[in-house]
């Protein structure tokens, strides 16, 4: 019996390496960041240094916003005409974005082949994981089913744990209460967040130095891994120093350390710091 040809499509927002986009050919679609009356495509039109080089100068504060529907219906159908079969589409939590409601209203319109749509319950390479195992599930020539079902215990495994430098730009980009910004940084606190199953949760810490071990802390609690990344914002050299600190927790290959996306740093702000992984069953 011949195997069905599903592909995958994602957002912006889930920060694989180009070479992983493109070996398993997955269809990314981008977001979009305005800044006044400009708007660029995430991931198309400003490199990730030309926009943390330019975000604490940014006037007014850059705003995100989700795909549509036809961007979506549109991307469809390019994969139709190529030969697809079957997409399953997989996006940033929608307790973060709008992103996955677009998917499943394309999804809902769109009739000449199956499309699922799955909130990873993920953002930044936490989303990146779950869509690279997808895309590799389906060039194995799993079922779309098995593919569902293999997908739904990763996501449980998936962490990704971070510290922000600031809370300011979480307060210029409307995405939390301004009481409780001003609060954070008149006693200089340093905000933890932790995402898992779409929950994220929130902690804080007094020094960068103790918001560093807590990190180390959380990675010591979920391992052995099977992926592991560092995720950074416009802080490359500290990403390196904190690879050298959790060394022995990374699986053997490839050691990823991203810089995450433009429409995921507008909000979470120049110095954000922290590891994307998957624990070992």
């Amino acid at each position: 019996m011949e195997k069905m040809t599903i592909r995958i499509v994602t957002d912006s927002t889930c920060d694989l390496p180009n070479r992983t986009v493109s070996r398993h050919s997955i269809t990314v679609i981008p977001l979009t960041i305005n800044v006044g009356a400009k708007s660029f495509m995430d991931g198309v039109d400003l490199t990730r240094s030309e926009f943390y080089a330019q975000l604490p100068n940014f006037n007014p504060h850059p705003k995100t916003a989700a795909p549509g529907p036809e961007v979506f219906t549109q991307a469809f159908g390019r994969l139709a005409d190529d030969g697809a079969q079957a997409i399953l589409s997989i996006h940033i939590s929608e307790t973060l974005s709008a992103t996955v409601n677009s998917a499943r209203i394309a999804a809902e319109q769109f009739k000449r082949i199956p499309v699922t749509v799955l909130d990873s319950g993920q953002l930044s390479l936490g989303l990146g994981f779950i869509v690279e195992h997808a895309a590799q599930l389906a060039g194995s020539g799993k079922e779309a089913q098995e593919i569902n079902s293999a997908l739904n215990n990763l996501m449980k495994r998936t962490h990704v744990f971070a510290s922000l430098k600031t809370l300011e730009y979480l307060r210029r980009s409307g995405r939390m209460n301004f009481a409780l910004a001003t609060f954070g940084e008149l006693l200089q606190l340093k905000p933890l967040l932790h995402m898992n199953m779409g929950q994220a949760t929130a902690h804080r810490t007094r020094t960068q130095k103790r918001a560093t071990a807590r990190l180390l802390e959380w990675l010591s609690e979920r391992a052995p891994y099977e992926k592991l990344a560092i995720l950074h914002a416009g802080v490359q050299e500290e990403a390196e120093a904190l690879h050298q600190q959790a060394l022995s927790y990374f699986p053997q290959g490839e050691v990823l350390i991203a810089q995450i996306t433009p429409v995921l740093g507008a909000h979470l702000g120049i110095g954000a710091l922290g590891f994307a992984c998957v624990s070992k069953e």
